[in-house]
C-alpha cells in the first residue's frame, strides 16, 4: 500500500499515451461504480430482497439478466443495489484513517522530539496486529455487523497513511520557507493549512486511492466470515458467502458476479492511484 515519494519533477514524456489512457479507463470505472452506488436502488429492475421460490438459480432471461440466487432472488439487481453498502465501509475506513493519519503525521513532523518517537512507537505496535485480524475479533467480541468492523480497520490502517505522509511532512517541515513563515510570527494552524497540507495533499490522494481497495478486501472478507453485512442484505463479500454452497451443484453465479464486481473495483482503484502517482508525484512506477 505504501507509495514512495520521489522528486516532482518527471518529464510528460514518460507518461504516455497507453498510461494515460489506462488510469482514464479506471477513473471511468470507479466513477461508474460511485454513480451506482449513489443511485442503485433506483436502478434496480427489480427489489433486490424479493424472493421467488418458483424460480431458484435461474439462468439469465429477459425478466432476470443476471439470472437469480438460491432463493429466487434477482442477481443483477442484488449487485446494483449491493454497491452501495460494499463501497460505503471501505470509504469510511479510508476517510477516518487517513483523516487521523494524516493529522498525526503533521504532528509528529512538526514538534518532533518526544512527540514524534510517541507516534512512531504507537504505530509500531498498532501495525504488529494485523487488520483483517483485529477486525475479525472487534467483531467476535461485539457482534456482527460493520460497525465494529469498521473501527478496527479504521485503526489497522493508520500507520499505513501516517508512516508515509509523516516522512513526507518532515522534509516539507526542514524547508526554508516554513521557517520564513515561522520567523514572520505566522500560527501555526495557518502554516499547516495554508502551506504544509496543500503540498501533502496529492501524496495522501494517492495513499487513499490506493488503501481503498486494500479496505474493500477486507471488509467483503469480514462479511464473507458472517461477521460483516447480515441477511438479507445485498452486499458483495455477504453474497459470495452465501452463493458457495451452490457452486458445488453447478449454480456458481451468485458468487461468482459478486467475485467480479470485488476484483473489478479493486483493480480500477489501484490502476487509479498508480496513475494519480505518477501524474501528481511524479512517479515512474
Amino acid at each position: 500500500m505504501t507509495t514512495a515519494l520521489s522528486t516532482r519533477t518527471a518529464s510528460k514524456g514518460r507518461s504516455g499515451p497507453p498510461r494515460d489512457h489506462l488510469t482514464l479507463g479506471a477513473g471511468c470505472v470507479v466513477a461508474l461504480f460511485v454513480l451506482l452506488a449513489v443511485l442503485g436502488p433506483l436502478l434496480a429492475p427489480h427489489d433486490p430482497n424479493a424472493v421467488d421460490p418458483l424460480n431458484v438459480n435461474a439462468g439469465p432471461s429477459a425478466a432476470h439478466l443476471l439470472g437469480t440466487d438460491d432463493t429466487g432472488r434477482d442477481l443483477l439487481s442484488r449487485l446494483i443495489t449491493g454497491t452501495r453498502a460494499s463501497l460505503a465501509a471501505p470509504a469510511v475506513v479510508i476517510a477516518v484513517s487517513t483523516t487521523l493519519g494524516t493529522l498525526l503525521a503533521l504532528t509528529a513532523a512538526w514538534f518532533g522530539g518526544w512527540t514524534d518517537r510517541f507516534v512512531s512507537g504507537a504505530l509500531d505496535i498498532v501495525f504488529g496486529f494485523p487488520g483483517l485480524i483485529m477486525a475479525v475479533l472487534v467483531a467476535a467480541v461485539f457482534g456482527a455487523g460493520l460497525t465494529a468492523p469498521i473501527v478496527a480497520l479504521s485503526i489497522a490502517y493508520l500507520p499505513l497513511i501516517t508512516r508515509v505522509v509523516r516522512s513526507a511532512a518532515i522534509k516539507e517541515r526542514n524547508l526554508p520557507y516554513v521557517s520564513a513563515l515561522q520567523l514572520l510570527g505566522a500560527p501555526t494552524a495557518r502554516v499547516w493549512l495554508r502551506h504544509l497540507l496543500p503540498n501533502l495533499l496529492p501524496l495522501v490522494l494517492v495513499q487513499a486511492t490506493i488503501g481503498f481497495g486494500y479496505a474493500l478486501l477486507d471488509v467483503a472478507a469480514i462479511s464473507f466470515l458472517g461477521l460483516g453485512s447480515q441477511p438479507p442484505d445485498p452486499e458483495w463479500g455477504l453474497m459470495v458467502s452465501n452463493g458457495a454452497p451452490s457452486i458445488l451443484a453447478g449454480q456458481p453465479q451468485q458468487s461468482l458476479y459478486a467475485g467480479i464486481a470485488i476484483l473489478i473495483v479493486v483493480v480500477a482503484f489501484n490502476l487509479l492511484g498508480t496513475g494519480l502517482s505518477r501524474r501528481l508525484l511524479g512517479e515512474n512506477a
